[in-house]
């Protein structure tokens, strides 16, 4: 029961925010060239638009290839191309959903029933981590293994726990050194793991990761490469993430984790008191925000492996505080305050996932663009930078005899530009001036309007529009 609801709102969320956006672009075009082009390399996404670093075929191959069955018999069907982006998403899903349940049994042995039925709904009941989990971002990818590897490591299976750790760090996400790290670090010092065969596991468990990074990577982008290898050097080495913006130190702590947390945040810290053992889980998740913060540029996905761990934690209050619920009447109190946390977090989820819904317009127009030519017509269509980042993927790119377009830095009204017979381009509103550029060759057909931002009518229902 505990894992379909997991995969029930899981579903919710893709099915309400299907598309994505720049971040996800790779892997998602990845998947899409994987499943449609096979071993036509010259024709793959990525060798037009590389991206600032290059990115693991790794990850994209795992799910198209357990994605490909389902895509082959719509494309046998001849149906909507869009839906293959829902079932590559929904595989991506449900890897992390296999790990995450992986790790809600282990908990279950080790803590008892209650305390997990208290970790399912408080995972449920958050935004973030059940929005992101289909999202083909690397972070996306790396919490997969990240998860198996917390599991490992509750487990004692120290074996496993090094292999998803050299998976994890030498090809996904090197950043999870940080997380993985503490877990061996303090298994060799407390001599649960012993020195010598720690060594006699990390050494080849190392080399085959990036020998398979390596060779399958260099393959794909046609050099020798060790795509995470550059991505450390580039962001964290040189600090050129920092061109994308910074935050202050404490950013993770102030923002970041109660927004992913929600009200569980509050509580996580409780359970934690409560339950000595907890210390010693938390403290890798904590070493990894403190040692990741001192990183400028920051976003709350780059540390969602932690939002279990300090879920975790809150569950343990939740059980601790339902369990005493009749032994006084503050016991009581606090018993019904946390089912009310859920509530609150789910509220909170609700509103989030309205905006988000609304917060790709790419995705929207071109989707839009498709409902209003006939699809025996021929179309030639610019996609212009914004749109390109906001949703619109070659998942979305459903007729074959239609031409797509992506050239950046087109200037409007030029003779290249008139060679379209549609475009898709951003603007604040149908009256932008940057608009007129375009009326001398083309005429506005239809628009859709994106997020912007909150506004309150309390004369409806609900009040926030």
């Amino acid at each position: 029961m505990m894992d379909w609801l997991i995969m029930g709102v899981a579903l919710l969320h893709l099915v309400t925010a299907p598309y994505t956006k720049v971040e996800e672009s790779f892997n998602l075009q990845a998947c899409h060239d994987l499943l449609y082009n096979g071993i036509n390399l010259e024709e793959y996404d990525h060798l037009e638009f590389p991206g600032v670093v290059p990115r693991t075929f790794v990850g994209p191959i795992v799910v198209s290839v357990i994605a490909y069955p389902a895509v082959a018999v719509i494309q046998l069907l001849g149906l909507n191309k869009f839906i293959a982006q829902y079932i590559v998403r929904g595989v991506l899903g449900l890897l992390v959903i296999v790990a995450w349940r992986r790790l809600r049994k282990q908990l279950q042995e080790s803590f008892g029933l209650p305390l997990t039925f208290w970790f399912t709904f408080i995972t449920a009941s958050q935004f973030h981590f059940m929005y992101y989990l289909s999202r083909p971002l690397p972070n996306t990818f790396a919490l997969v293994v990240a998860l198996l590897a917390f599991s490992f490591w509750l487990e004692q299976q120290h074996h496993a726990l090094i292999w998803t750790c050299g998976i994890a760090v030498l090809i996904f996400r090197s950043e999870l050194c940080l997380f993985l790290g503490p877990m061996l670090l303090a298994d060799l010092l407390t001599r649960r793991l012993q020195t010598l065969p720690f060594l006699q596991c990390v050494i080849p468990a190392g080399l085959c990761c990036l020998m398979t990074t390596i060779a399958i990577d260099s393959l794909f982008w046609g050099r020798l490469l060790w795509p995470e290898g550059e991505v450390f050097w580039f962001n964290t080495y040189k600090n050129q993430s920092s061109t994308w913006g910074t935050s202050p130190f404490l950013w993770y702590w102030y923002s970041a984790l109660p927004r992913a947390l929600g009200s569980s945040f509050l509580l996580a810290p409780v359970g934690v008191a409560l339950d000595k053992r907890l210390q010693v889980l938390i403290t890798p998740a904590l070493i990894f925000v403190i040692l990741y913060s001192f990183l400028p540029h920051k976003e709350l996905r780059f540390i969602i492996y932690v939002f279990p761990v300090f879920n975790i934690a809150a569950a343990r209050a939740c059980q601790f505080f339902w369990e005493g619920r009749e032994k006084s009447g503050t016991r009581q109190l606090l018993a019904i305050g946390c089912v009310l946390h859920l509530l609150v977090n789910a509220a909170f989820t609700t509103l989030l996932l309205t905006i988000s819904a609304n917060n790709y317009p790419g995705g929207a127009a071109i989707h839009k663009l498709h409902q209003i030519i006939p699809p025996d017509a021929f179309a030639n269509v610019h996609i212009d930078n914004y749109v390109a980042q906001t949703g619109v993927s070659r998942f979305t790119q459903l007729h074959d005899h239609w031409r797509y377009n992506k050239t950046e830095n087109m200037k409007a009204g030029s003779k290249s530009m008139r060679s379209f017979s549609h475009l898709l381009v951003e603007a604040k509103s149908k009256y932008s001036y940057n608009l007129k550029h375009y009326t001398s060759s083309h005429e506005i057909v239809s628009s859709v309007e994106a997020f912007s931002h909150l506004s309150f009518n309390y004369q409806q229902f609900p009040p926030v529009k």
